[in-house]
C-alpha cells in the first residue's frame, strides 16, 4: 500500500485510506504520515440506513490521538449512521467530516439537519 500511496502523491493527487468497522486501527499507524483523509466506515458498507456500530469511536479516538501525536493534518472521516447524536458523538471522539445520507434525506428540514452537524 506504500507504493500505491507514494504513486498518487508523486502524480499531485490527495490519498485516502478506508477502514470497515471491524479494522484495526494499529494497521494504519505506517501510513498516515501519507494520507489526506483517513475514513472510519461506522456501518458496513452496502447498503444505506444501516444503524451506527458505537465501537468503532474507540477506533477514532485513537486515530485522532495518533494525528495529534505526529502533529499530522489527514482528514479524520466517518461514514454510516451519522446523524444528530451520532455524529455529535463522532467529532467529540475526533471526527472533522461526517457524510450523512439516509438520516439528511429523511430530515423534515435539512437545513436545520447539516446546522447540527456542523454546530
Amino acid at each position: 500500500m506504500g507504493q500505491t500511496l507514494a504513486a498518487i502523491k508523486a502524480a499531485g493527487l490527495k490519498a485516502g485510506i478506508a477502514m470497515n468497522p471491524d479494522g484495526d486501527p494499529r494497521r494504519l499507524l505506517p501510513y498516515l504520515d501519507a494520507v489526506d483523509l483517513v475514513l472510519c466506515m461506522t456501518v458496513f458498507p452496502g447498503f444505506g440506513g444501516q444503524a451506527f456500530i458505537p465501537a468503532v469511536l474507540d477506533n477514532i479516538r485513537f486515530l485522532a490521538a495518533e494525528r495529534r501525536a505526529r502533529g499530522l493534518d489527514f482528514r479524520l472521516e466517518v461514514d454510516g449512521g451519522v446523524n444528530a447524536e451520532t455524529g455529535q458523538r463522532c467529532r467529540e471522539a475526533g471526527a472533522d467530516t461526517l457524510v450523512a445520507g439516509t438520516a439528511f434525506f429523511k430530515a423534515p428540514d435539512r437545513k436545520a439537519f447539516v446546522a447540527g452537524l456542523t454546530a
